[in-house]
């Protein structure tokens, strides 16, 4: 939940309570709410979001949602090592890739574009909820895809990963290029590549580069959706039965197996903060891979981080 309307909200009751009669703008209520909590830099602030938002895409912004996960939540928040309330979370990643937003939720679901519905909506969209009695806006977090989102909920909880629901209004603040740059047409990067439509599908939904998803069905199993490893590892993408289990996914089904490890290499990507590391963990386990601080000295493992990203370079 959004600090400073839980702040702007307990103005209002304390005012109602005694009778003072109180006009302000929207923006002076803001200010006030803002300065009663003692926070600074919450002043009149464009509606738009701006920036050169050159590092910006859907695949970035699913990613550096992702480092703040685990994150306490803290009412007025804007500093992760100390804590980050929804909006200041949302502000934070998003200036991280040189877009500017405004710093609460209400302002920010005047920034960008609407998005008509949940369907239309993609990876890096910004969802906003109205939770309160109160009605306006004072909730939002960043969609990853598949019905998920990434937020800071509330006191005594941290930065999560969280079924949607129904969000009021859904905004798109990523320029067009961005978004376009990642809806490409199944083949026209993977031409010829088994699979390919759903590799793209999959990686489109969750912010992993399709051709990363190829390299390693590649690499895993040959395209062979039946493979079964001497080490008990099944299908296309080479799940093994209790991983496949955790995720929800069907490793026999190609479709189901595509987009369960895209999912499950973003999640990877985003706990270590890079594709060598997220695909070391695919391979070997992220246990293994916190335990070593890095890709292990194994060299199944670093031979493996090592032939799919020079695969990935040739699907690119």
């Amino acid at each position: 939940m959004d600090g400073l309307m839980a702040v702007q909200a307990r103005i209002s009751e304390i005012q109602t309570r005694f009778a003072v009669p109180v006009q302000v703008s929207t923006g002076s209520a803001w200010a006030a709410a803002a300065s009663a909590a003692g926070l600074s830099g919450t002043g009149s602030t464009s509606a738009a979001a701006t920036g050169s938002a050159g590092a910006a895409s859907e695949q970035a912004v699913v990613a550096e949602a992702q480092k703040y996960l685990g994150v306490p939540y803290l009412w007025g928040g804007t500093d992760p090592a100390k804590g980050l309330d929804c909006s200041g979370f949302t502000k934070l990643v998003f200036g991280n890739l040189g877009i500017d937003l405004p710093r609460t939720s209400s302002q920010q679901a005047t920034a960008g574009t609407a998005v008509a519905s949940l369907t239309d909506a993609r990876p890096g969209d910004l969802v906003f909820f109205d939770h309160s009695s109160r009605p306006g806006i004072d909730h939002v977090g960043v969609y990853i895809g598949d019905g998920k989102m990434i937020a800071a909920p509330q006191e005594g909880e941290t930065v999560k990963v969280q079924s949607v629901g129904n969000p009021t209004v859904i905004r798109r603040v990523l320029p067009e290029q961005a978004v376009a740059a990642v809806s490409v047409s199944p083949g026209a990067a993977l031409s010829g590549v088994p699979y390919a439509d759903l590799f793209t599908r999959a990686g489109n939904r969750h912010g992993v580069d399709p051709a990363l998803l190829a390299a390693v069905a590649s690499k895993e199993s040959g395209f062979n959706a039946s493979a079964v490893s001497p080490a008990g590892a099944q299908g296309l993408m080479q799940f093994m039965p209790a991983t496949a289990a955790g995720l929800g996914v069907d490793p026999f089904d190609p479709a189901s197996a595509v987009d369960g490890a895209a999912r499950y290499l973003s999640q990877l990507t985003g706990r270590f903060g890079s594709t060598e590391l997220g695909l070391a963990a695919y391979n070997a386990g992220p246990g293994t891979v916190s335990r070593h601080g890095g890709i292990p000295p194994y060299p199944e493992t670093q031979d493996y981080v090592r032939s799919v990203m020079s695969k990935a370079a040739t699907y690119r």
